[in-house]
Formats: C-alpha cells, sequence, structure tokens
C-alpha cells in the first residue's frame, strides 16, 4: 500500500510525551478540546482547538497539556510511497495546521476513526484511502498561520471555486474569465488567493485539474493518460504529465500503479 496505516486512536486525557529521537513514522496530533503545547526545532508552540501538527519522521519532539484537560486524536503512518505523496502535496516539514470552526475538518479523523472500529481490516486498503483522503483535505483546508480573514475570503471566493469543480475540464480559462466569474479585478482576485490558499489562482486551478486527473486514473483504469489530459483542461498529454510530476512528485502511470496495482 502506498500508505500504511500504523495507528489510529483517540486520548480523553492526553499524556506528556517527550520523544529525543522523534518517531520513527509521519505523526498527526489533533487537538480535539482543551490545549496542549509541542517542542519541536526549539519553539514552543500552542496546539488550541482547530489545530493539529504533522511530524515527520525522526524529528526531535516533545508535548504537554497547558489546560486542565487535552483531549486528542492522532494518526501515524508510512508505507512505499507516503514521503513522496505528503510531499507532493507541499508539506516539506513538520508544521502546524490550523483551520476554520464549522469546515467539518475536525470531525474527519474521529469519524474515519469510528467507521474503522467498524471493520475487520482496521489497517488494511480502506484505512489506506481514507489516510491519503485526510492528507488532501489537511491541505485543502489547513493554514500554518491564524488568519480571521481567512472565512470571510472563503465566503467571497466559494462563487469561483464552485465554478471551477464544474468547469476545470475548460482548458480556455484563464484569470480573465476566472475574474469575471467573480467580478473583481485580476489584481484582487490574486490577493483574494494568495491570502486565502497561499498560492495564485492559476496554481490553484492547475491543482484542482490534478487532484481530478488523480480520481479519473485510480477511478477508471480503461482512461488512457491521453483522455485523462483532456477530461481535466490539458491541451495536450505532454503538458498534463509535465505538470503530474511537478506537482505530484512521479508521473500519472507511476501514481496509478501505486494506488491501483495489477495482481
Amino acid at each position: 500500500m502506498p500508505i500504511k496505516v500504523e495507528t489510529i486512536g483517540y486520548n480523553h486525557d492526553q499524556e506528556t510525551v517527550s520523544r529525543p529521537q522523534g518517531y520513527p513514522l509521519f505523526h498527526w496530533l489533533q487537538t480535539v478540546r482543551g490545549e496542549g503545547r509541542i517542542v519541536i526545532g526549539g519553539r514552543r508552540e500552542s496546539l488550541p482547538e482547530n489545530s493539529g501538527i504533522l511530524l515527520f519522521p525522526n524529528e526531535e519532539h516533545a508535548y504537554a497539556r497547558t489546560a486542565e484537560r487535552w483531549e486528542t486524536i492522532y494518526l501515524t503512518f508510512g508505507g512505499e510511497a507516503a514521503a513522496e505523496i505528503v510531499n507532493s502535496l507541499e508539506m516539506t516539514n513538520s508544521a502546524i495546521y490550523y483551520w476554520e470552526a464549522g469546515t467539518g475538518f475536525a470531525q474527519m479523523l474521529p469519524d474515519t476513526l469510528a467507521q474503522l472500529e467498524r471493520e475487520e481490516d482496521r489497517f488494511g486498503l480502506n484505512a489506506s484511502a481514507k489516510a491519503y483522503h485526510f492528507l488532501i483535505m489537511l491541505r485543502k483546508y489547513g493554514r500554518q498561520h491564524k488568519s480571521s480573514g481567512i472565512s470571510r475570503n472563503l465566503g467571497k471566493l466559494s462563487p469561483l471555486t464552485d465554478w471551477l469543480e464544474r468547469h476545470y475540464g475548460n482548458p480556455g480559462i484563464g484569470l480573465a474569465e476566472m475574474a469575471e466569474c467573480l467580478g473583481v479585478s485580476v489584481r484582487m482576485l490574486n490577493m483574494l488567493f494568495r491570502e486565502t490558499y497561499g498560492i495564485t489562482p492559476y496554481n490553484y486551478l492547475l491543482h484542482l485539474r490534478i487532484q481530478k486527473g488523480k480520481e479519473l486514473l485510480t477511478g477508471n483504469r480503461k482512461l488512457t493518460v491521453k483522455s485523462v489530459a483532456g477530461l481535466t483542461g490539458f491541451r495536450d498529454a505532454s503538458h498534463f504529465i509535465a505538470t503530474f510530476r511537478r506537482i505530484v512528485g512521479m508521473s500519472p502511470e507511476r501514481f496509478r500503479k501505486l494506488f491501483r496495482p495489477e495482481f
């Protein structure tokens, strides 16, 4: 499996942890209620509600509660392609992520844990797929800084992002079309995307197209790479392959093989 879940669990009263040698796998730690503190890279950082930290393997860290009670949920994972996948999502180092309350992201892991507890093969292929989906949602909703304006900007951008979900396959979409859809200038469009997502509108569209390409590659093996390129808004297969390799860190065919291996 490209991502192999080692553990997933809930701590109703998180104990103090010190790991001078780090943890051997990727480790996600999320505050459910209360607040904690983590020391990493010589820095002390708070972990309040609606935040969590993705720790890279073998990185020294320690954490403890700072409130009367600190409830956490955790996920640890490895696998032959785990590092490639994390890197493809532009997560290149251990970092704390924050998200807006009400997005539903905070409930993802608790819901996943409840679902896996009902399955016989708790850490099998289904767990791998859920871990991958969790990382995608973390990339979508997580921010490495707090900003009271993010929620407001998301509301402003939602008509455009909804429109892009329906029209990403149109190769004629550019900055002018996106700005017109939202009724703002190109300059304002760029500012809103950089403040909200940390990337340009064009890069957002590219990432959306690549994400849709991943879904097609793994969902329908009969589709050729050229067909997937056309369906996701790329004018030719070579542009799709080059963009996919740059963003994901591997070719479309390798990605397809990792997630839907031949038996």
